[in-house]
């Protein structure tokens, strides 16, 4: 069977062609490898650069390969945080003209890191409790689009910064199955799988020593549930509210808001008597800030960034004289947007020597600065200009920051 690449854009195939697909993954040379820390996975797994991308390489059976390729391409296309695939790889033979395993391709998930990296210096309470939050986002995510994802677990998730918290990314679609809508059955599954895996690699943790001596692994197990069945409870429940209480609704929708989902389509029902109103959220999509801030700005980003972000574009707006909210004369919001990116973001990200920044993308760079221009305000009792923070940071915090960033990928 000769080489076959299957991927959905035209120009990956001419990229991987230049990958020495005769040779099995362990034998792969460092030259063409990339230096990136690995989580555990019962396959090889390599990374390596193609053109200007840096890819993850698995080795698989056929049958799976393509399966979990067609699922991460669904997911893609629902807009779920997972992996990008570019192709799979198969009638891969060796020098002697053996089979070798096919692969898949996908594509590195830039400033993630698996959870195994992040515990290699020990890692404080707080921060586990910020990666289950993220956890459970996703694994949410995951089911209010008819995910059943089969094998949740930390090992199976990437994590990037996201302003001070995790956004978590799907990296393993290979047990999960797609489905219109979920069953609860299929939900308390996928939870009672993710609460016993991530117990067990907590347990591995304590037994390396590399788990904070506070951290009990069942308890951290449990917490999964919890925090999964308070944001499923808040985005699916049934509100009843009493009849002209509108504003009722609305808040329930900033609330929904606020923890960065949107209501695509909503129940309304009135009670026999007219006493009541039954609100019922029916469709919820995550990401209404990232789809805000994009819209405003053209900046795509993570949630929580996206929210800090805005929050910074609206008070830099209220200080602009052309900013007159309901004035038909004054200047849009999306040109004051265009103009703070011009004026603000990017000057301010652009000073900070790409060098120094380690894996950290702009939007949390300049999240960073926002978090030390309020501490150097609140020590100065009064507020203190961009520039200042800047300088500032680059000597007194980015050294520290640094020391625990993950490696960057080598030019």
């Amino acid at each position: 069977m000769a080489l076959q690449i299957s991927a959905t854009n035209p120009e990956h195939p001419a990229l991987l062609l230049e990958l020495p697909w005769h040779l099995p993954l362990e034998e792969w040379p460092e030259k063409i490898l990339v230096p990136l820390p690995r989580g555990i996975s019962r396959h090889v797994v390599r990374y390596a650069r193609a053109g200007d991308e840096v890819i993850a390489v698995k080795e698989l059976a056929q049958r799976p390969a393509l399966r979990e390729y067609e699922l991460l391409r669904d997911l893609d296309r629902l807009g779920i945080p997972a992996v990008d695939p570019l192709a799979v790889v198969t009638g891969r033979t060796d020098g002697t003209g053996d089979p070798l395993e096919p692969v898949l391709v996908t594509r590195h998930l830039g400033g993630s890191m698996p959870y195994r990296s992040m515990f290699e210096t020990t890692m404080r309470p707080a921060t586990m409790h910020r990666l289950m939050d993220a956890l459970a986002v996703l694994l949410v995510r995951l089911h209010l689009a008819g995910f059943a994802w089969g094998d949740c677990s930390l090992s199976n998730t990437l994590f990037r910064r996201d302003a001070g918290a995790y956004a978590a990314y799907l990296v393993d679609a290979e047990t999960g199955d797609l489905h219109p809508q979920l069953s609860p059955g299929q939900r308390d599954y996928d939870l009672d799988l993710a609460r016993v895996n991530i117990s067990g690699e907590l347990l591995d943790l304590e037994a390396s020593g590399a788990l904070h001596p506070s951290v009990d692994p069942i308890e951290f197990g449990m917490e999964i549930c919890a925090r999964y069945g308070a944001l499923w409870q808040e985005l699916t429940r049934t509100s009843v509210y009493p009849a002209g209480k509108y504003h009722y609704i609305e808040r329930r929708i900033r609330r929904l808001n606020d923890l960065g989902f949107d209501v695509a389509e909503m129940q309304i029902e009135h009670s026999s008597n007219g006493d009541t109103v039954t609100f019922v959220p029916k469709v919820v999509d995550a990401g209404h800030h990232q789809r805000q801030l994009l819209r405003l700005t053209g900046l795509d980003t993570e949630e929580n960034q996206a929210r800090r972000l805005l929050n910074d574009l609206e008070s830099w707006m209220a200080t602009q004289d052309d900013y007159a909210p309901g004035d038909p004369l004054a200047a849009r919001p999306e040109v004051l947007a265009h103009r703070w990116v011009r004026d603000v973001f990017r000057p301010t990200v652009r000073s900070v020597p790409f060098e120094l920044r380690g894996s950290m993308d702009a939007a949390e760079i300049y999240h960073e600065l926002l978090e030390h221009r309020w501490y150097l305000s609140e020590r100065a009792q009064h507020d203190i200009d961009l520039d200042t923070v800047v300088a500032d940071y680059i000597v007194n915090i980015l050294p520290r920051a640094r020391e625990t960033l993950e490696p960057t990928v080598p030019e």
